[in-house]
């Protein structure tokens, strides 16, 4: 798939800010195309904006993001996936708790495939593959307010990943877990269907190295955009450069 960025701004009500705006991105203008694709910036960045954006979950005030030439929001400040991408787009927020709907495992994970067309019994095999696939089979009947933040990211991912979206957005999807389900978590998303595309937000930088495309994003502005290497060695080297001056 190709995404693209053509000038994206946005611009949020901030009753504190002399304009009454806050301007949370300026100016985007990139175009990707590769399998992983890494956004990396420090807090307060405009990672997770972008990728709300992108997920049609945050309306834009001006510019454009596509998708394989498909608005993703029906126009400028309208935070709604265009028709010709639902389904088609997936995203796995920080805290999956917030993704979690139904009372236990199984059931969450089924509800994703409710309107798919499929048969109870398919249904069912579908769900029965995913539970194995993420390592769940033996939660499958625990009620979801009872798993620790790594289960609970497991599920959230094998929710997004059982209805095939061709597109996954993971935003900060290890930021809360411990090593073990981190490196399941990323092990998963780095080696997704050749078909699926993924766009990583992370402070991970070894994850972010990972890809094969990266931007970097400062004060809501494309500081740089190239390979992950490359760019995570510029970041690095522009972090100690502020810390170095905080010393001074």
């Amino acid at each position: 798939m190709t995404i693209a960025f053509d000038q994206l701004c946005v611009r949020v009500d901030a009753p504190g800010e002399s304009s009454g705006q806050a301007q949370l991105l300026t100016d985007i203008t990139a175009e990707l195309d590769a399998p992983r694709i890494a956004i990396i910036g420090e807090n307060g960045s405009g990672k997770s904006t972008l990728a709300r954006v992108l997920a049609g979950l945050l309306g834009y005030t001006s510019g454009a993001a596509t998708v394989n030439g498909h608005l993703v929001s029906q126009g400028p400040g309208k935070a709604k996936m265009a028709p010709g991408l639902r389904g088609r787009i997936g995203m796995i927020f920080p805290q999956a708790a917030a993704q979690v709907v139904m009372p236990t495992v199984e059931e969450d994970i089924a509800l994703s495939l409710r309107g798919s067309g499929l048969s109870k019994d398919e249904m069912a095999a579908r769900v029965q593959a995913a539970m194995e696939a993420h390592h769940l089979t033996e939660l499958a009947d625990r009620p979801c307010l009872s798993l620790s933040s790594g289960q609970l990211q497991r599920l959230a991912l094998c929710s997004v990943l059982i209805t095939e979206p061709q597109l996954v957005i993971a935003d900060e999807p290890t930021s809360m877990l411990d090593t073990r389900h981190a490196l399941l978590v990323r092990r998963r998303l780095l080696h997704l269907p050749r078909e699926t595309q993924l766009v990583l937000v992370t402070h991970d930088l070894d994850f972010a190295t990972a890809c094969d495309d990266c931007l970097w994003i400062h004060q809501g502005r494309l500081r740089e955009h190239g390979h992950p290497r490359t760019v995570v060695e510029n970041y690095l080297d522009f972090i100690h450069s502020e810390i170095d001056q905080e010393r001074i």
